[in-house]
């Protein structure tokens, strides 16, 4: 969540960021609003139960019509003193569901505008030509008997597939390079849990109760991941971190799931746009100053990734309209996609700052200081949208595919053959 201090000391900062990510900025004085009844209220509280306890104190030394009259006023400022606590606790919870709506402050660096206003930082690599028709991920993938949808559909519905034989062997191989390239980084491995609590989602950034895309059991009022973002984020909830011990970076290996409730009719061929896919995820506590820095190392192993599958791609700084509730910045990094002529994300890296730590009440203490917020980062190492990349870019004229030189001991392959009959 914001912070109110940054809120009262610089609201204009948070008026602007609403404006730059196309929300509603009359929230601003809606949250100074009620943060000022709510202290006003505390501090009527606090001042009236200093007078009860001083009261309380006089009425054992007291006696005769001054003990009644004594015991009238306690009594009189008993229930002024619930009044008091029941208003200042009414107005707090006013004020966090204000604020818990209230997505994260754009960095000042990231681009203004909607989706389409991105910044290409990058582009390394040039787009792949051929001198025949290339094929897509899903004509390779089934004359490779890698992927399967259509029984994928029968079995689970639209969006659903199988990778089979080379097309498992495939997306084993490559999160596993992703994991061990995670591991020579110094994250620390994690196989996460695929549902978690309503409190880990809202914490880390996602509006439950809003948002189309989240799978739900309400039977066990749980929440299916659509990335270990959320179990990593969550990991540290309610801690106090040692601060010489940061950044804390791990690396989670999840099945992710995601309605895609508004794409209906977009990337229905294929896997480019599924309901569940695999994803190996890092993520990263540090100080709140070290965090512009951390981004850049994340975005950094995103591109050694990309460089040992040998895919053109590009890097982009994603525009303020465009961002996610927790991301103060994003860059994405976009691989080529042949049979469409474009970049596709694959990645994805956000600096989330404080907001998730202030929600999730993650902290961590200097040797000097009292305990503060953490700042939080994340970003994609490896995804199962990368086998669609993977596929068409090192594809060859007879249907075959080039497995690339660096995931080759991951996959026991050089080349993914055609199957036979």
């Amino acid at each position: 969540m914001i912070d109110l201090r940054t809120l009262r000391e610089d609201p204009d900062r948070l008026r602007a960021s609403q404006r730059a990510r196309g929300e509603d900025d009359s929230v601003v004085d809606t949250l100074l609003d009620l943060d000022a009844r709510r202290r006003a209220a505390l501090g009527s509280y606090e001042s009236l139960r200093s007078e009860q306890k001083s009261v309380g104190r006089s009425v054992s030394a007291a006696s005769g019509e001054e003990k009644a009259e004594l015991l009238g006023r306690a009594k009189e400022l008993a229930a002024r003193v619930r009044a008091a606590e029941g208003e200042a606790e009414r107005l707090a919870a006013e004020l966090d569901a204000v604020v818990e709506g209230v997505p994260n402050i754009v960095d000042d660096a990231a681009p203004h505008g909607g989706e389409e206003d991105y910044v290409v930082l990058e582009e390394v690599g040039e787009p792949t030509s051929f001198d025949f028709e290339p094929r897509d991920h899903l004509e390779l993938g089934e004359r490779l008997g890698a992927i399967d949808v259509e029984r994928g559909a029968k079995v689970s519905g639209a969006r659903f597939y199988f990778l089979r034989g080379v097309g498992a062997r495939l997306q084993l191989g490559l999160l596993t390079m992703a994991m061990n390239q995670a591991v020579e980084h110094g994250f620390i491995p994690m196989i996460t849990p695929v549902l978690v609590k309503p409190e880990a989602m809202r914490g880390t950034g996602f509006q439950v109760a809003h948002d189309k895309e989240i799978y739900r059991l309400p039977d066990d009022d749980l929440y299916l991941v659509g990335t270990s973002e959320v179990p990593l984020a969550a990991y540290h909830a309610d801690e106090i971190l040692d601060g010489a011990a940061l950044p804390l970076r791990y690396a989670g290996w999840s099945s992710c799931f995601r309605r895609e409730a508004g794409s209906y009719g977009k990337d229905t061929r294929g896997i480019i746009r599924v309901h569940q896919f695999d994803k190996v995820e890092m993520f990263s506590y540090c100080r709140p100053e070290d965090a512009p820095e951390e981004h850049l190392r994340l975005l950094a192993w995103e591109k050694e990734m990309l460089a040992k599958v040998e895919l053109p791609y590009r890097v982009i700084d994603t525009a303020a309209g465009d961002l996610g509730t927790s991301a103060a910045r994003k860059f994405d990094c976009e691989a080529w996609i042949p049979s469409q002529c474009r970049y596709r994300e694959v990645t994805s890296t956000s600096n989330c700052t404080e907001f998730q730590s202030r929600r999730l009440g993650v902290r961590f203490r200097d040797k000097d200081g009292g305990p503060r917020p953490v700042a939080t980062l994340n970003g994609t190492l490896a995804t199962t949208r990368w086998i669609v990349a993977i596929l068409e870019n090192h594809q060859r004229s007879d249907g075959s595919v080039v497995v690339p030189a660096a995931l080759r001991p991951y996959v026991g392959l050089d080349v993914l053959e055609p199957a036979r009959g």
